[in-house]
């Protein structure tokens, strides 16, 4: 559901300046952008399969990988689960180092193969920080991915960081914190109520800004936030 501009049960501005801000800025970026979609996929395990093909890659080429996936009819974790890596690697081919990206997959399969019962959703019976523990377990599977996999797969409401939300922050003057990735989503998740909705959106209507406007040599003159810059 969308959430209303300042009527969250969560929301209050006297509270926190930083939540009443960030909270702002989503809205004037909802309302410019629209909303996003994000994460195309028609299941869990499709969502997650693209959240570790996209490392290093274009979109364009994670969904033509994941076609190819389907037209093996492979999409499925015991189907994957069977299949030799490298059948895997010249399958997903298109998405670059996939010889690399096969093995994480695998890697992936093998835990919900083995702990879960080749079910996604089996994960869902376990605390969120806990679910992020064994994800970050899995060998290739860094924060980003993880986080993006909780978010997207899983619904579970954390706050995704990559280089977008890092160049928004720092061009808007909004965070001067340590540099590096937990404190950065400690920072969206202490200023903003803990919502999958939310969290999702927000994410995507940030690299739609970056992409659009907040570039390495930021274009603010159209940019929907160029009020609030400080």
């Amino acid at each position: 559901m969308q959430l209303r501009r300042n009527t969250h049960p969560l929301f209050d501005s006297r509270l926190n300046g930083t939540h009443a801000r960030l909270w702002n800025i989503f809205h004037t970026l909802l309302e410019s952008f629209g909303r996003r979609n994000w994460w195309p996929g028609e299941t869990s395990l499709e969502i997650a399969i693209g959240a570790i093909l996209t490392q290093n890659t274009s979109w364009r080429n994670v969904e033509k990988a994941i076609e190819s996936i389907k037209v093996h009819d492979a999409l499925r974790v015991d189907k994957l689960y069977a299949m030799d890596n490298e059948v895997l690697a010249q399958i997903i081919r298109s998405s670059g180092c996939y010889n690399i990206k096969a093995n994480r997959l695998k890697a992936l399969v093998n835990v919900i193969h083995n702990e879960y019962d080749d079910n996604m959703f089996e994960l869902n019976s376990i605390d969120m920080w806990r679910m992020r523990e064994i994800l970050l377990g899995i060998a290739g599977i860094g924060k980003e991915t993880a986080d993006s996999i909780l978010l997207y797969a899983l619904e579970k409401p954390v706050f995704v960081v990559d280089a977008y939300t890092k160049r928004f922050l720092i061009n808007h003057g909004i965070y001067n914190g340590d540099n590096h990735y937990d404190a950065f989503q400690r920072f969206f998740m202490e200023n903003l109520p803990h919502d999958v909705y939310l969290f999702n959106e927000f994410h995507a209507l940030i690299v739609y800004l970056c992409q659009s406007y907040c570039k390495k040599t930021p274009l603010c003159a159209g940019c929907p936030l160029k009020g609030d810059l400080k």
